[in-house]
């Protein structure tokens, strides 16, 4: 992934710094790209230099102007490429107030209080108290980022813009860097220098540079470029026509794919003639990561390669709402959906001849044995699923995230599957992926959410804004659900999901939805359970997900699982609570209401009739409860707002989020560039026919982006 620490406007990032959050949290990013520990001269150009230039953007009534720190150069997020080209200090973003282009400005943040001399011979080279030896020019350094960055692979690359940089020496006056002025010295847009007693002129230039109003975020356009913001997996298949892919892997995913095809290539016999010997051997792959490491979009991509190479594959799920969603939007008809895609329980009867490739993607929701009461007895598995899987492929791939395992009867473990390839005298590779781009590509937010849910080791901590995304806690669910309707109102995908702590009730006789979802005066229904749309337009569950009538009714974690949305409201109820020091994890039951008909709450808790069991033990029902809720708070790609029924629980939340007082962090549709606004798919026609259309019509708008 490309280098980027933090990305606020100016007014925020003082705001955050006010906090006493700034650093710590920009140490901590630094970390995490593998840079080690941030040295002392890091954190006091943070804590001074970064801080100082936001007040001259807010002196300048530029405070709207977005801050990226420790950016990457180019879009080529390669650790080679990171460690040769190193990280701009600061990049500047807004809009330019004349023409109203993208406006950008590299800065290079500069501690030095003098310079005593410049390389006579070509002025490249400075000499800076308190540091042995030579140092580049900061023009020059400027000066290899501008390149970059405007460059092919840069993420200004096919923009319309402005672009220029400067070097930022607020420690500084003209007189004691006066070597650094000279006539020899570098020179181009990007070769500006400001020292203390300039401060003026950096006002007037930030005026001339950028506008003052902030309609919309211009960062979006580079966060967009270096593949910050991930195309969504729903989206990126209805864009394909669903015969292609328009995923862009990356790093790690690329390797895993490439090896994939290139086994298939060794393993599997040529498929366009017939083999005289046919090749005995299996393979297994085993991808592990978590939520938005790429998982699904590399098993997607490896189907249309496979498939586009001749071979036999399909792609398998334990997620009834994933099919469904690409069923529903993808536009395939049921013949085309039955050749492609399949559930796990879909082999007890293995195909003969095998498939060359069978991909398993959310293995982690594997069964014991394929087991369905409506099914007759010969439908039923009588060995375990994984060897069901492994008996109908030559080569299968299992795509895994231990954190998902949301119900006790879900076996899918690394262990697991590589005890199978044993059996079945299979080679086995393992591989393991990091880098994250769900929840806006913020890995912050994703260790932030496994600490606060203790579904990591690590302990709970105050979360810091990142400019990438965003989360706020909300005193009453109807906060919740206006803030969530007012950005699918204005075009952005979002759902509302809960903690599974109501009963559900099924439609009527006359398909009337119960409002089993009950929070005082707020009585809301859960996604339809039937199979078909319900008296007021409610869709059925298998792709209340992704239709525009699902937004009226709450989700849950098997509804929700697979799937994200921009925007998710997210209600944790009575079965996780906070006490004092500590998460509390309680059963709840439920009881018949005579006068509705209806059951309804009778003890707060966990109302899953698989999980609240009293055969399941305390352990694995708090496991079951704290991966539901890790599932449900990463849905979201640009906000999840959270609400808990549990005043006590509120409080606690509320101290580790922070107030939302901060301008500008809820990232509105609005304020998203409008070219880059992806139009929300609500359903409606399907086939073949309706798919061309659509698509048809977005390659149309495409074109017309920049």
């Amino acid at each position: 992934m490309s280098m980027l620490l933090l990305r606020l406007a100016a007014r925020d990032l003082l705001a955050l710094n006010a906090r006493h959050r700034l650093v710590p949290h920009l140490a901590a990013r630094w970390v995490h790209f593998e840079r080690g520990d941030a040295s002392d001269g890091e954190r006091s150009a943070w804590a001074r230099s970064l801080v100082s230039l936001a007040e001259d953007l807010v002196a300048a009534d530029r405070g709207n102007v977005e801050m990226i720190v420790e950016c990457s150069p180019t879009v080529d997020a390669s650790e080679g490429a990171a460690r040769a080209h190193g990280q701009i200090d600061v990049v500047l973003v807004g809009r330019h107030p004349a023409e109203g282009t993208l406006s950008v400005q590299l800065v290079e943040l500069k501690q030095w209080s003098s310079v005593t001399r410049v390389e006579a011979a070509t002025a490249d080279l400075v000499y800076v108290e308190g540091i042995e030896g030579p140092v580049a020019h900061p023009a020059l350094q400027l000066g290899e980022y501008h390149a970059l960055f405007t460059g092919p692979t840069g993420p200004l690359n096919g923009l319309s813009f402005e672009c220029g940089g400067f070097a930022y020496l607020h420690n500084a006056t003209e007189e004691s860097v006066r070597p650094l002025l000279g006539v020899q010295a570098p020179t181009g847009p990007y070769a500006h220098t400001y020292t203390s007693d300039t401060r003026g002129r950096l006002l007037k230039d930030l005026r001339r540079h950028f506008t003052d109003e902030d309609d919309y975020s211009a960062a979006e356009y580079i966060l967009h470029r270096m593949n910050l913001r991930n195309t969504p997996l729903l989206d990126a298949m209805v864009r394909s026509n669903g015969e292609d892919t328009v995923f862009t892997l990356r790093g790690r995913q690329k390797k895993v794919a490439d090896e994939v095809l290139k086994a298939s290539e060794m393993i599997l016999d040529p498929p366009d003639r017939e083999a005289l010997v046919p090749r005995p051997q299996r393979a297994v792959f085993l991808v592990t990561g978590g939520a938005g490491t790429g998982k699904s979009a590399i098993g997607l991509q490896l189907r249309a390669d496979l498939e586009a190479a001749g071979r036999t594959v399909k792609y398998a799920s334990g997620s009834r709402a994933f099919n469904a969603a690409i069923k529903e939007n993808v536009g395939y008809t049921a013949k085309e959906f039955r050749g492609r895609f399949a559930y796990f329980s879909s082999f007890v009867t293995p195909p003969d001849p095998p498939l060359d490739v069978l991909i398993c993607d959310e293995a982690h929701r594997l069964r014991d044995m394929s087991k369905n009461w409506r099914l007759p007895a010969e439908k039923q598995g009588t060995k375990p699923q994984v060897d069901e899987l492994l008996d109908a492929s030559r080569l299968t791939v299992f795509f895994l995230d231990g954190a998902q395992t949301v119900r006790p009867y879900e076996v899918g473990t690394p262990e697991l599957i590589e005890d199978a390839a044993r059996r079945h005298d299979a080679v086995f590779r393992h591989y393991r992926l990091v880098e994250q781009y769900r929840c806006g590509g913020s890995d912050a937010y994703i260790r932030w959410v496994r600490a606060l849910l203790g579904v990591s080791s690590e302990k709970a901590y105050g979360w810091v804004p990142d400019g990438l995304m965003h989360i706020e806690v909300v005193d009453t669910p109807d906060e919740m659900e206006r803030i969530v309707r007012t950005e699918f109102d204005a075009g952005a995908t979002a759902r509302m999901v809960a903690g599974y702590c109501w009963p559900w009730s099924k439609p009527d006789k006359d398909k009337n939805l119960e409002n089993d979802v009950r929070i005082g005066g707020w009585h809301r229904p859960w996604n339809a359970s039937g199979e078909s749309f319900c008296a007021n337009g409610e869709p059925p569950s298998r792709i209340w997900p992704v239709h525009d009538a699902g937004i009226g009714q709450i989700g849950c974690v098997y509804t929700a699982q697979g799937l994200e949305w921009d925007w998710c409201g997210v209600i944790m109820g009575d079965d996780m609570v906070w006490r004092t020091d500590r998460w509390v994890y309680q059963r709840g039951k439920q009881r018949k209401d005579p006068a509705a008909g209806v059951n309804r709450v009778a003890k707060a808790g966990s109302l899953d009739p698989k999980v609240r069991t009293s055969t399941l033990d305390d352990e694995d029902f708090a496991r079951c409860v704290r991966h539901a809720y890790h599932v449900l708070l990463t849905r979201a790609s640009r906000a999840s707002v959270l609400y808990s029924t549990d005043e006590e629980t509120r409080r606690h939340l509320r101290k580790l989020v922070g107030e939302t007082d901060v301008h500008g962090l809820r990232p509105t549709q609005e304020s998203i560039p409008p070219e880059l606004r992806i139009t929300r798919q609500g359903g409606g026609a399907r086939g073949r026919r309706a798919r061309r259309a659509r698509n048809k019509a977005k390659r149309k708008s495409e074109m017309m982006l920049f």
